[in-house]
């Protein structure tokens, strides 16, 4: 086995660990009924608003940032959703360099293990007092999946020509 495999596969392993730690995350949160979940997205709103509230200097009136915290949680959850998902796919194409060898198939692979887990953490959530399941968040998910994976592809992709042509200069 020669080093760069060897390298390969630690990265590998710590990005399985990453995985393994990223789906806690995901079900910790999903596990919450709809009012403890719905708490943490306003309390983000808030502390967000807040924040650009300062940034900008405006000194909003209280009434109008309770309007933008109420616009935003909607739209900062699912931003959020597909961040998680978009390093869930980042992380199992990562996992997958090791062992699949044509670029192509990484990523269906990818894409595909990103949607099945999303449509798992979904039906997770429909037996959640207060949540739901949604076919939307499924595809949302899967979509932050994708654009995860083909970071990563470009990436990998761009180091391994990069590798390739600074070898055969030397």
């Amino acid at each position: 086995m020669g080093t760069q495999t060897k390298k390969k596969q630690r990265k590998a392993v710590i990005c399985k660990i990453m995985l393994a730690s990223l789906y806690i995350v995901i079900f910790w949160f999903s596990a919450q009924n709809g009012e403890d979940s719905g708490a943490i997205s306003t309390s983000v709103s808030q502390k967000g608003i807040w924040l650009l509230d300062i940034l900008t200097g405006r000194s909003m009136k209280a009434e109008k940032l309770a309007e933008l915290v109420i616009a935003l949680e909607h739209p900062l959850r699912k931003m959020a959703h597909f961040a998680e998902y978009a390093l869930m796919g980042l992380l199992v194409f990562r996992i997958l360099y090791c062992y699949v060898e044509q670029w192509g198939r990484r990523y269906v692979l990818a894409v595909l293990w990103v949607f099945l887990s999303a449509a798992a953490d979904e039906i997770h959530q429909y037996f959640v007092p207060g949540r739901w399941a949604g076919v939307s968040d499924v595809l949302l998910d899967t979509c932050g999946g994708a654009a995860g994976a083909a970071l990563c592809m470009l990436v990998l992709y761009a180091t391994d020509k990069y590798k390739t042509k600074k070898q055969k200069n030397t």
